[in-house]
């Protein structure tokens, strides 16, 4: 389940990528090596990297090589384990990865006590431990199905990505209307949560964050 904290809609909500915005790299890989350890990790690319390929090639949905990619690795881990190992992530990996211009942003909407909320593709079962520890209000992510305390490794409720950041940011106002919002991201599966916000940024590499709405 993804973490909340009481909200206060008379405060601007500044929405955050975490995948390329808040850190370096893509994070759910790491992760998967992290849970398996490295010769498990490398033995399982090898044997799906025709769906990488494929993903790669555009021949198949990102949320459909995903959900192939979450089963190969995770599933059969007892749900708590799978959490346990996601805490030990977020503090022991994740920190290593952080981009120093993202958290700043983070940082300065903290300061003037703004919400801010994580939107993001990657999984619960690690930044549900990073959010909290970051003083972030809100995670609205990707989630892994559970069947009799098992993880099966498909998701629950799709993969937070493109539109589906936009809607799962719908449903968690709930019909209410912040005084101002913002939205951070970083590649193109964050312009439609970019786009929604009041204003909206992109990073890039050379650039920083340029503001693309607003």
């Amino acid at each position: 389940m993804n973490h909340m904290t009481k909200t206060d809609f008379n405060r601007p909500v500044a929405f955050f990528d975490f995948d390329g915005t808040l850190t370096t790299k893509d994070s759910l890989m790491p992760f998967l090596k992290f849970v398996v350890g490295k010769p498990v990790y490398y033995i399982k690319l090898f044997a799906i990297s025709p769906i990488l390929i494929a993903y790669f090639l555009k021949l198949i949905r990102n949320d459909v090589a995903k959900q192939l990619v979450l089963k190969w690795y995770l599933s059969g881990y007892l749900k708590d384990e799978l959490f346990d190992l996601g805490s030990k992530f977020s503090h022991e990996i994740i920190p290593g990865m952080l981009r120093a211009e993202g958290i700043e942003r983070l940082r300065w909407h903290q300061q003037l006590g703004h919400e801010c909320i994580l939107v993001s593709a990657s999984l619960d079962v690690y930044l549900s431990s990073w959010v909290k520890m970051e003083n972030i209000n809100a995670l609205l992510s990707s989630q892994l199905a559970v069947r009799e305390d098992c993880i099966t490794g498909k998701l629950k409720g799709g993969n937070c990505f493109g539109e589906q950041k936009v809607q799962r940011i719908l449903e968690w106002l709930n019909g209410r209307l912040p005084p101002f919002i913002y939205a951070y991201g970083n590649s193109k599966g964050d312009e439609s949560m970019l786009m929604f916000a009041n204003e909206g940024f992109l990073f890039k590499k050379k650039q920083g964050f340029i503001k693309i709405n607003g």
